[in-house]
């Protein structure tokens, strides 16, 4: 091997002809790409994300300045423009109005009875989704999201369908277009949502807890009851709230099923479906925008609750 110090001069390498700063252009070029499509990359999300965000602003903003243009309209026109404000807008004057009273206090009461039903079966059938493997998982998975990809107007004419057949048909009467089917059409679709919402809280909680209960000498329904229920109450009540606000949100189903007769089976979702067909947009826009309302207040208490249970 030859030394360094055998070589000739002119092969050595001049130390101080070495500029440090030579290949430091090349780095600094390829270090500012990055930055550049790193930023080129967020801003493509930020702006996707965003106008999706944005359109859905836009139609709840749309629909409130609807009614302010409205209220301003009849303040303009009255000899006490405050008072009209707080008695002639849209929102108060439908919430006067004895049908729509109606089908908010159905709405409130059905919802809920569909919310609750739907958890005492999503809970069940997501944890045995969850914990047990069995023949035909896959095939029970794809069932259950049927209702999710379906039509909600097939899904109401499925309902009305099966109605006619033993043994539904002997309580068809008593069930189709009256309220019961009301709760039923809301029910057959906001369970699939409670389901999936449950599989997925059983799915993050660890079964090692459930198993030492049973090797301690518990029995499967007490494990469950003092183990891994208290563990999925936040899921339950966000599988209780999307139930309810799924329930809240449904037409189809009611239209085809339980039809949308006046101070009988009519709910929320399909008075703004008879208001405009009368042509009273005003009344069909204040509804929507207590819909929104009742949705947005269940979300943001549940949202709320959560973090306090994270928190704890």
């Amino acid at each position: 091997m030859t030394n360094d110090a055998s070589r000739p001069e002119s092969v050595k390498p001049d130390i101080n002809k070495i500029n440090p700063g030579e290949s430091e252009p090349a780095a600094t070029w390829d270090v500012g790409n990055v930055v550049l499509s790193n930023r080129l990359f967020f801003l493509c999300m930020i702006v996707i994300g965003g106008t999706y965000v944005f359109l859905i602003v836009s139609l709840l903003l749309a629909d409130a300045w609807y009614v302010v243009e409205k209220t301003a309209d009849a303040a303009s026109e009255s000899a006490t423009p405050w008072k009209a404000m707080l008695t002639d807008n849209p929102i108060m004057v439908s919430l006067a109005d004895p049908k729509i009273r109606y089908s908010i206090w159905l709405s409130l009461i059905s919802c809920t009875l569909s919310a609750i039903l739907s958890v005492i079966v999503a809970v069940p059938i997501g944890y045995l989704l969850s914990r047990h493997s069995f023949p035909g998982k896959r095939l029970l998975d794809a069932i259950l999201d049927i209702p999710i990809v379906l039509p909600p107007l097939v899904v109401g004419l499925s309902l009305l369908i099966l109605f006619q057949y033993r043994p539904f048909s002997l309580v068809a009467r008593d069930v189709v277009y009256q309220i019961p089917a009301v709760i039923l059409a809301q029910f057959s679709v906001a369970c699939a949502f409670a389901v999936r919402t449950m599989k997925s809280t059983f799915d993050h909680i660890n079964p090692r807890c459930e198993q030492v209960a049973i090797a301690l000498g518990s029995s499967r329904s007490q494990a469950f009851g003092w183990v891994v229920l208290p563990e999925a109450t936040h899921g339950i009540v966000t599988a209780f709230t999307l139930a309810w606000a799924r329930s809240l949100g449904e037409f189809g189903p009611l239209l085809i099923f339980a039809g949308a007769t006046r101070m009988k089976t009519e709910v929320l979702s399909t008075t703004v479906f008879l208001e405009m067909n009368v042509g009273d947009i005003e009344a069909a826009v204040a509804v929507s925008l207590i819909m929104v309302a009742a949705a947005v207040t269940v979300l943001m208490i549940t949202r709320i609750w959560g973090s306090r249970e994270a928190l704890l």
